[in-house]
């Protein structure tokens, strides 16, 4: 019986409590090696000093508005670098969040540096004036499609925000020349702009930003009617080396002299977008393929009805990092724009290509593609009318089993695995 009892002790002996024996530090180390939120929100139901530890270091949040929720969160994650209250354009709430919640935000996250608010609806320029007050830490700042903005409020941004990299502002379309100019004179380490659908921008304005912001690696002026060659290219000069992605969605003004500059001046170009700009033509397009052979990954180039054969089989042939590659309805292309594939003495690591509504490429074409592009993972041919499911199967082509063939469908359907390709957002 001595002998149980003495074994008894000595084995409560060697217990030991883990929260009497791990310091803080020791703690926070082990939840610096959890990667998932759902692992750091277990960690935090452990006891209470965990969860105010697990508190305290958390980093990202994403979260639905309200000022009292607000205030709460404040409270417990102190140390908050992002907080992401953005809303679904097909499922937004109005008003979702207001002025009323970014009060709360400035006053409450004092270190905030990312903050999302995209679709938020009911946001209005004296928010964005209590942002520009509050947080001078803010880095990165997205607000596209709150359409109550104007340039009064989002010059208080720029102004009081000068550590600015990142600023989507898509669809904001009350927003003029002005801000621009805002943004020059106080953000100069400003990358990554946003202006889609921002119709009011003029070369003006671009030139009025790449006076102040020099270092623009992420550009997107889509469907800004008129922005034209001269804004394009000021911006493609002073950005030089830095610029990696530029988007020209349906900016019809924009020609050749922009891609001559691109050529000239960006040589680590990335990601373009010139879809719908109908001036562009074979020769800017051969310069930049050999300008950009070691940089260009997505080019998307669909309504440029001015290129042909000559363009691609450049680009086939010398871009060997090309992934994702949209012609669609470039109607002068034929089947011999591929003969070019294998031919650069490199395997092509094509993933994507559109070529819907390509009436002259047929099942010829479609087999040389699988022959040299062995990692395609899409291939879009709806209204390709020499080219059905039914003809590749009679020739006898085998497409990969992770490679998606559309054949039919509305040309207005999007594929968001093949959209992410043409982002070009930098990480």
């Amino acid at each position: 019986m001595a002998k149980r009892e003495s074994a008894k002790r000595e084995e409560d002996g060697a217990k030991v409590c883990i929260n009497e024996a791990l310091t803080d530090d020791e703690l926070r180390a082990v939840l610096a090696t959890l990667d998932r939120e759902e692992e750091k929100d277990t960690f935090g139901l452990v006891c209470k000093r965990w969860f105010r530890l697990q508190s305290s270091e958390r980093r990202r949040l994403r979260a639905r508005a309200g000022p009292a929720m607000l205030r709460r969160m404040a409270d417990r994650f102190s140390g908050l670098v992002e907080l992401d209250l953005s809303q679904s354009a097909s499922r937004s709430f109005y008003p979702g969040v207001t002025d009323s919640d970014l009060s709360v935000i400035a006053a409450g996250f004092r270190v905030l540096r990312v903050l999302n608010l995209q679709n938020c609806k009911g946001v209005t320029d004296s928010g964005m004036l209590i942002l520009g007050n509050g947080l001078p830490t803010l880095q990165s700042l997205d607000i596209s499609h709150c359409r109550k903005l104007t340039d009064k409020g989002l010059t208080a941004v720029a102004l009081g925000c000068c550590n600015l990299r990142r600023f989507h502002l898509a669809g904001c379309k009350s927003i003029t020349d002005d801000l621009l100019q805002a943004l020059s004179r106080s953000c100069s380490h400003l990358e990554e702009l946003g202006l889609a659908g921002c119709n009011s921008i003029t070369d003006s304005g671009l030139s009025f930003l790449a006076n102040g912001c020099r270092f623009i690696k992420y550009l997107d002026v889509s469907k800004c009617s008129k922005i034209s060659d001269i804004g394009v290219s000021r911006v493609a000069e002073v950005s030089s080396s830095y610029l990696k992605t530029l988007k020209l969605l349906d900016c019809y003004k924009v020609g050749d002299k922009s891609i001559f500059t691109l050529a000239n001046s960006c040589h680590n170009l990335e990601t373009l977008v010139i879809g719908g700009c109908r001036d562009v033509s074979d020769e800017s397009m051969k310069s930049l393929a050999l300008a950009c052979v070691n940089s260009l990954k997505n080019l998307r180039m669909d309504w440029c009805l001015n290129v042909t054969d000559l363009s691609l089989n450049c680009l086939l042939s010398n871009c060997r990092y090309l992934m994702a590659l949209d012609i669609g309805c470039c109607d002068k292309v034929t089947d011999s724009a591929f003969q070019s594939l294998g031919m650069g003495g490199f395997e092509s690591d094509l993933k994507v290509l559109k070529a819907s509504n390509c009436l002259r490429i047929t099942v010829t074409g479609v087999g040389t593609i699988l022959q040299y592009c062995r990692s395609m993972e899409y291939l879009d041919l709806r209204s390709c009318p020499n080219v059905t499911r039914l003809g590749c199967e009679q020739a006898g082509l085998q497409f990969p089993e992770h490679c998606k063939t559309n054949f039919d469908g509305s040309l207005s359907e999007s594929d968001a695995m093949v959209d992410m390709f043409f982002e070009g957002r930098p990480e």
